[in-house]
C-alpha cells in the first residue's frame, strides 16, 4: 500500500530553528531525480510550495514533494540527524533496494 511520507518532529522543529534563524519560514523541498551513483538520488532544498506539491504540515512548518517524486517516496520517514560527521535532512525510504554509503543516492 502506498503512503504517503511521514516527517519526524525533529525535521520539523529544524526547519522552525531555520525559520527563525532567517527571520522567515521556510518550506523544505524533498524530491527525487535521476542520478547519483546508484541511479536515484534525493534533492532537499528550500524553496516555495508549487500548485500541485502534496504538503505535509506541523506547528506552522512545511514539507513539500512533487508528484512525479512521490511514488519513489512513499512509505519513506524524513528525519533531521546531527552526528559526529554533520547535520543533515536524511530519508528511510523502504522502496530503496539499495543506497550508497552517503545517504543521498538510490536504486529501485
Amino acid at each position: 500500500m502506498n503512503l504517503p511520507p511521514k516527517v519526524t518532529e525533529r525535521a520539523f522543529e529544524r526547519l522552525a530553528e531555520i525559520a527563525e534563524e532567517t527571520g522567515e519560514a521556510q518550506v523544505l523541498r524533498v524530491a527525487v531525480a535521476g542520478g547519483g551513483c546508484s541511479g536515484f538520488q534525493y534533492e532537499i532544498t528550500l524553496d516555495a510550495i508549487a500548485g500541485d506539491d502534496l504538503v505535509l504540515e506541523s506547528k506552522g512548518q512545511k514539507v513539500v514533494i512533487d508528484p512525479v517524486s512521490l511514488p519513489f517516496l512513499s512509505n519513506s520517514v524524513i528525519d533531521f540527524s546531527e552526528e559526529l560527521i554533520g547535520a543533515r535532512f536524511m530519508i528511510d525510504n523502504p522502496n530503496a533496494a539499495s543506497s550508497c554509503g552517503c545517504g543521498i543516492s538510490f536504486s529501485m
